[in-house]
């Protein structure tokens, strides 16, 4: 999902800084509910990626190796991303 998202972001990237007309197409194709949906999908996966290395990171300084902490965190990460991704989610529908 990350690759086909980063794909689509490349290409809105390159076609909004061509010109002031390809700003404003990528601008009107991100206002319909697929492309936000799209956009929310690949920000999700993005946001989901970001607490599980941040989880990597801390479990590396020693806190949580043992199984039971390994279950706190993995449960500490899907509630954190879940709460981040819904966030997200009503960011891009509230616009």
């Amino acid at each position: 999902m990350m690759l086909v998202g980063l794909a689509f972001l490349l290409w809105a990237l390159y076609i909004s800084l061509q010109s002031q007309a390809g700003f404003d197409h990528v601008a009107s194709v991100m206002t319909h509910p697929f492309a936000k949906f799209i956009a929310w999908g690949i920000v999700s996966s993005f946001l989901y990626h970001l607490v599980a290395g941040v989880k990597h990171l801390i479990m590396d300084t020693g806190v949580g190796e043992t199984l039971q902490g390994g279950r706190i965190m993995a449960t500490a990460t899907l509630i954190i991303s879940t709460l981040l991704i819904i966030g997200a989610g009503v960011w891009f529908y509230a616009s």
